[in-house]
């Protein structure tokens, strides 16, 4: 494992191009203890477990490991687990020699040697099946490593930052994560709170993601009105930060809060039902609505509002997503400069 280099920054507001340690961190007690682990655990060459639900930063907090250590210097390479068919992921991980099996024409270096002196993020490491959770324990172990088709094993140093969204002492009981892996990498376990557990940062967030889409956008956002702001704190945000930061996108891109509340309204958390007879037909069919608003949106989002590659995602003819947009209250053709400008920012502009 790597051994620490003379020097290197504190956890500080010199993380880089990370937002500013008052985003991330924000005012609730619950990240103020995230802050002082981290803080804590820095400096020190051991494996950190990140916990918490999709969408809670832990990338972030682990390229605030990354920066805030004496490894700064070094690489940061992330492997996120279940981005990358099993049958691949041993080879993307560990590498492989020429002729190790059919399509191997070169050495290729996996991830792990990528980040030799600096440190190895694995995103969702539950999705690992067992036999490559025995190689990861051997490399946590001695340091060592072998590529698929060698004869030899390899040592690098490294420090490993693990993150999952499940809990591992349920999947040891399962017999779906290894026992004495688990013990290995969560000799520090930092759990991240889900947003609804800090919706006093809230504000801070949002109109950090303001000025950020609009700097990029190369357009103006008006701040949040009050209302909005109070909306946004009641909200359950099953989602969390993620989430969050696509309806301020949205949001930016669109020019109104009703793109936002379009998100909120199609939530169960949003379902109000009356002391008087209703239509469950007609909920249904609102919710339903509000639903597929929500999934085109997020559709168009992912392209960058290029309306035909959208619906070529989404399997339906071009004419039909025009007619979806216009039912949900956004004509295309009144949305085309802010289309056409998000576009040419990104280089995706559409051809007819």
């Amino acid at each position: 494992m790597a051994t620490a280099p003379a020097g290197g920054p504190i956890l500080s507001e010199a993380v880089g191009s990370l937002p500013p340690l008052s985003v991330i961190f924000g005012g609730s007690s619950a990240m103020a203890e995230v802050q002082e682990k981290l803080r804590r655990v820095a400096a020190a060459n051991i494996p950190v477990l990140l916990h918490g639900e999709n969408g809670t930063g832990k990338e972030i907090m682990a390229r605030m490991v990354h920066v805030s250590s004496p490894w700064s210097g070094g690489p940061f390479v992330k492997l996120s687990c279940p981005a990358i068919p099993a049958t691949l992921l041993e080879s993307e991980l560990f590498g492989y020699e020429k002729g190790a099996f059919t399509g191997a024409y070169g050495v290729k270096p996996g991830r792990v040697e990528q980040a030799d002196r600096g440190t190895l993020f694995l995103d969702e490491i539950a999705e690992l099946e067992l036999g490559l959770q025995a190689k990861l324990l051997q490399l946590l172990q001695d340091g060592q490593f072998c590529r698929i088709g060698a004869q030899e094993d390899r040592k690098v140093e490294v420090r490993i930052v693990c993150a999952t969204n499940r809990d591992l002492r349920e999947e040891v009981a399962h017999g779906t994560f290894r026992e004495d892996l688990f013990y290995r990498i969560n000799v520090v376990n930092i759990e991240l709170p889900a947003l609804r557990e800090r919706s006093q940062d809230i504000p801070q967030l949002a109109d950090y993601f303001i000025q950020a889409y609009a700097e990029k956008f190369s357009t103006r956002a008006a701040p949040l009105s009050s209302s909005m702001l109070s909306k946004l704190s009641q909200y359950s945000w099953p989602g969390n930060i993620r989430q969050l930061e696509n309806l301020i996108k949205r949001y930016v891109i669109l020019g109104s809060e009703q793109a936002i509340m379009s998100e909120l309204k199609s939530s169960p958390d949003s379902l109000e039902l009356s002391d008087q007879p209703f239509s469950l037909k007609t909920m249904t069919r609102n919710a339903t609505r509000g639903l597929e608003r929500t999934i085109i949106l997020k559709t168009l989002e992912q392209h960058q509002w290029n309306r035909k590659s959208a619906a070529r995602a989404l399997d339906i003819s071009y004419r039909a997503l025009l007619y979806k947009l216009k039912e949900a209250g956004l004509p295309s053709q009144r949305r085309a400069a802010a289309e056409a400008q998000s576009a040419r920012k990104n280089g995706t502009g559409e051809k007819s």
